[in-house]
């Protein structure tokens, strides 16, 4: 946000409590906010940005940023107390290509290093950066806001036009002002542990069991082990560090005792034998953190003379990796209005904001009541992955008006289906779920989501985007330009 607000011309101050590189959880990257990366990249004339959009001109540019392979996604759900295994209808696993290749596939961020690098172009920019610093609670008001912070036992004073707070759930002005919470309609109350780790195996090490390939290697992605309460989270970096660790619900949280940290991972890995064989030897390099409480959302979002971005605004579950692209959606609504000459308001920016958190909950919290279902799972998350896929497409051929709102939440030919499968899940059964979101989702579906015989593997194949061109209003020959422009693999 400091950095595009830079080259819009404005004098900027970035306020940083701790001191970077530091620990920080939160790293899994998706095609749409990769596309959003090139944009930002593109608009704001920041080229050192442009490489780190894909696995491949990473490596080549940037190699000694550490980061992680993601080709997709990839789900296994787990029984307690039971061995998985395969079964060749593969209805306890499904992986969901975002790639065809691994030069143009998403990435895992280490962000210890990865947010030193944003830090360090900044003040190549020219803002203006202190850290280490607390900060009491501004004074004054729009236009002249008064900060008075503490760094090294000395008081240093700062005077600013407008605040934007970045520093995430329950952060800077939700402490300093009190800001009420509210909380996400139907979503339980969850909690989260984590940390690094060293030395831990690639999961699909012998567990294949048949002769087939998968779409992608299920490691190289955001490995999710799906179980009633909850989900494991693997991201693997090319250094030898794997981020892992689970949200779960109050309930499951309070029988693992989630607060004693490693033991209650331990615990976990116990009774899910699997999950456990993947952990065997890993090692902890990072204190363990627990959340207790993983959800939060602000009543407000934005007032006279400053705002919260997304992250500061509310934050719903690492679940499906939604956080960078609903960050990076609220800033380039800032930096467009800013662009414009209107100063953010709650109907230009808060409402925006708070409706695509507001749709994310509503998904995640419908995932949440099924992860004991994995059929209802699986058919819900391909309401996520035709909306994304879509969307991504949409913008790339340079028809984002069809695509409005996150998950497509403004489009009147999804949106209400989408809810209604919302409200469906976890209450009708798993078979007559899928065939309303196989319907929900036909009309956006150019990833070949609805094609039979697929056994819950989805590749990333040209032919599914070809065969759609009317779904986005577009010639196959737009498609195909558009294909050849991204680099992708065996396009005529």
């Amino acid at each position: 946000m400091a950095l595009v607000a830079r080259r819009l011309g404005k004098s900027v101050l970035l306020l940083e409590r701790g001191r970077h590189p530091r620990f920080a959880i939160g790293e899994s990257s998706t095609p749409l906010t990769n596309l959003l990366l090139e944009e930002f990249a593109d608009r704001y004339d920041m080229p050192w940005l442009r490489p780190l959009s894909k696995w491949g001109t990473w490596q080549s540019k940037c190699p000694q940023l550490p980061c992680g392979l993601k080709r997709g996604f990839s789900f296994y759900f787990h029984t307690l107390n039971q061995t998985w295994k395969p079964r060749l209808d593969r209805a306890n696993e499904l992986l969901v290509a975002a790639s065809p290749t691994d030069a143009l596939a998403d990435t895992h961020w280490f962000r210890p290093d990865f947010d030193a690098q944003f830090v360090h172009e900044a003040q190549t920019l020219g803002v203006d950066y202190v850290d280490e610093i607390e900060l009491s609670a501004p004074r004054g008001g729009p236009g002249d806001w008064e900060l008075t912070g503490r760094r090294a036992s000395v008081l240093q004073h700062f005077r600013a036009v407008y605040l934007i707070d970045a520093s995430g759930p329950r952060g800077y002005l939700s402490r300093a002002w009190s800001l009420p919470e509210c909380p996400w309609p139907d979503f339980p109350n969850t909690q989260a542990l984590f940390s690094h780790f060293i030395e831990v195996p690639r999961w699909e090490t012998g567990r294949c069991g048949t002769a087939e390939r998968p779409p992608f290697p299920p490691d190289a992605a955001a490995l999710h082990h799906v179980f009633p309460g909850g989900w494991a989270w693997v991201l693997r970096f090319n250094q030898g560090v794997t981020s892992a660790g689970c949200a779960v619900t109050d309930e499951l949280a309070a029988d693992l005792k989630l607060a004693r940290g490693a033991p209650a991972w331990d615990e976990l890995l116990v009774r899910y034998p699997s999950l456990g064989e993947q952990f065997q030897g890993a090692k902890s390099i990072q204190k363990f953190t627990h959340v207790p409480r993983l959800s939060y959302r602000a009543e407000k979002i934005v007032g006279p003379g400053w705002c919260l971005l997304p992250g500061a605004a509310g934050f719903i579950d690492p679940l499906l990796s939604s956080g960078f692209i609903l960050n990076l959606l609220g800033l380039e609504r800032l930096a467009r209005l800013w662009e414009d000459g209107v100063t953010p308001d709650e109907m230009n920016y808060g409402a925006a904001v708070e409706g695509d958190l507001l749709v994310t909950a509503a998904l995640v919290g419908a995932l949440y009541r099924t992860m004991d279902d994995p059929a209802s799972f699986r058919a819900l998350t391909l309401l996520y992955f035709a909306a994304a896929s879509y969307s991504e497409t949409a913008r790339r051929l340079g028809r984002p008006e069809r695509a409005p709102g996150f998950l497509l939440r403004q489009s009147p030919g999804f949106s209400e289906g989408f809810q209604r499968c919302l409200a469906w899940a976890g209450r009708v059964s798993a078979a007559r779920l899928r065939t309303e979101v196989g319907r929900v989702i036909a009309p956006f579906d150019i990833a070949g989501l609805c094609t039979p015989g697929k056994r819950n593997w989805y590749g990333c194949d040209a032919a599914d985007l070809l065969a759609s061109p009317e779904k986005l209003g577009v010639s196959q020959l737009e498609i195909l330009a558009m294909l050849r422009r991204v680099g992708f693999p065996a396009v005529g």
